[in-house]
């Protein structure tokens, strides 16, 4: 069935049109007449015909003004032009609106068949194409998330061998840049971890194509399959590294996008993102995106954000509940916490009937050795060459349980204040340099984004860790300061009230009036005296 439209405003010609395209075409056709440019944007709208005769003259709009109208919102109508003008220009605009045919008045019936022919081929091909394409996107609905899938399975090999790079066509992915993302979702957060991972790895199999959907209407990414509780996306990228205000958006984002799930879907998210890598090394992103979740509670961290933040926890792959417990005390730097459990190991291996004492020294120094290596894997300790000679010569020469056991508990001890050591220097190291910064711009309109900036953290993690270590949140510490120097600047009466104001990063004299007065107790002039 072709629906055809024609629009004339001679009577005459509508109705000789209308005849000879039922007489030859019958009910292939389904045919309505309109007389007005007008009328043939309504019904290109509403009876959206296939086939469309025009005639240039009309009442109102021409029906080159009407055809270029319909054209905005419908372009598959094939467009056949009459006329009783022999003109260049009309042929000329028609020409440049795509229409199939121009034709002179007066018109013989055959030459309305061939035309009507002509078309309807014309109209057939293009309904065979969008059938094609249909039944071409159906079947990539079901080949692309198997190579999806296969994509991010390759990535999350570790090696370097480029088989991820195989699929960059397949996908039609640009770019050799790119960072994981390992979302992680459960039923509810406690101590800061998700809960029920089983059950909520059932529900999200039901929800997996509206989590898929959503995910990327926030970001150009590949989402993987659904693996326990987590889900791995790889988000391409131009160039090698994101910078700071890159970086601040993409968590800003997918923060965002965490706040959507959790409101359409009956789940908690947590999300870990890794830094940048060219694609040979996308495992490496991976391992640092499951870092990021392992080592923080938050909803978002990123890989960057963690070097100068507190270390919270770290998940290891020990066999037994025990030896897990003494990594993660340890990594935490608990020095007595780590302490009592070192000393239940040993308890428990003096316990055991089938481990002779050489074997529980070798085991021992094996756990203070994960120890450090867990924590300098996690950033909590510092990556220089460790003199480990001496632990061989200090295990070997312990005789009895009583001499390997302090051993044991005085390294577990050690590690963890140099821990502890490692985490104050690194968080006072970037604390001081905010303080730095603000004590050295306080009288420019500075805010806590432009500081976290020059610190290279997130505005996010740049206020907790700043509070944790200033004892008061950034507001009240610029505050502090400005009041500070004001009452210096007000001391020395060379300094008019507005100079003061100016001279402490405050443009309103009467909000400069009202802060001092807040913390001060009197306003400047009564300070001033």
């Amino acid at each position: 069935m072709f629906r055809i439209l024609i629009a004339d405003d001679e009577g005459i010609m509508r109705e000789s049109l209308k005849n000879t395209i039922k007489s030859n075409f019958g009910s292939e056709c389904e045919i309505i007449t309109v007389k007005t440019g007008r009328e043939i944007i309504e019904q290109a709208e509403s009876f959206r015909p296939d086939i469309a005769f025009v005639d240039i003259q009309m009442p109102g709009l021409s029906g080159i003004q009407a055809i270029q109208e319909v054209q905005k919102f419908n372009k598959s109508i094939v467009f056949i032009i009459i006329t009783a003008y022999d003109s260049f220009s009309y042929a000329q605009e028609a020409v440049n609106l795509g229409v199939m045919e121009y034709v002179m008045k007066p018109i013989n019936k055959q030459k309305v068949v061939d035309v009507c022919v002509k078309a309807m081929t014309q109209v057939e091909n293009a309904r065979k194409k969008r059938s094609d394409d249909l039944k071409t996107r159906e079947k990539l609905e079901i080949v692309i998330p198997m190579i999806e899938t296969a994509f991010i399975n390759n990535l999350l090999q570790d090696d370097e061998t480029g088989k991820g790079r195989s699929y960059l066509e397949m996908l039609d992915i640009q770019k050799e840049f790119g960072y994981i993302m390992v979302l992680e979702f459960g039923d509810s957060i406690e101590n800061g971890s998700l809960t029920n991972a089983l059950g909520s790895n059932v529900r999200m199999n039901k929800s997996y194509s509206v989590l898929y959907e959503m995910v990327r209407s926030y970001m150009d990414c590949i989402v993987g399959p659904i693996m326990g509780n987590r889900i791995v996306i790889y988000v391409p990228c131009e160039k090698d590294r994101l910078v700071y205000d890159q970086r601040v958006e993409a968590i800003t984002r997918i923060r965002n996008m965490i706040r959507k799930l959790e409101e359409n879907l009956d789940l908690k998210f947590r999300a870990g993102i890794g830094d940048v890598k060219i694609i040979d090394q996308a495992y490496s992103s991976y391992r640092e995106a499951v870092r990021s979740i392992q080592r923080s509670d938050k909803h978002v961290v990123h890989i960057m954000d963690l070097s100068a933040a507190e270390e919270e926890k770290e998940n290891t792959n020990y066999p037994t509940e025990l030896k897990d417990k003494f990594i993660q005390l340890g990594i935490k730097g608990d020095q007595v916490g780590a302490a009592d459990v070192a000393i239940e190991i040993v308890s428990r291996f003096e316990m055991m009937d089938n481990i002779s004492f050489g074997e529980i020294k070798m085991k021992l120094m094996e756990l203070i050795l994960s120890l450090e290596h867990k924590a300098q894997e996690s950033g909590t300790l510092s990556m220089e060459t460790r003199k480990h000679e001496s632990y061989l010569t200090d295990v070997a020469s312990a005789g009895d349980m009583a001499a390997i056991s302090k051993w044991f508990v005085d390294n577990t001890k050690r590690i963890c204040n140099e821990i502890n050591t490692s985490k104050q220097e690194r968080s006072e190291s970037v604390v001081g340099k905010a303080i730095k910064y603000i004590n050295q711009h306080f009288a420019e309109d500075i805010n806590l984004d432009d500081v976290a900036r020059t610190v290279d953290i997130s505005p996010y993690y740049f206020s907790k860790l700043f509070k944790q270590e200033a004892g008061e949140n950034f507001i009240e510490y610029l505050t502090h300061l400005r009041m500070k120097q004001a009452k210096e600047y007000l001391a020395n009466p060379q300094y008019s009230i507005k100079e003061v104001c100016i001279m402490c990063g405050y443009s309103d004299p009467n909000y400069f009036s009202r802060i001092f007065k807040k913390y001060e107790g009197v306003s400047p002039t009564e300070f001033r005296g």
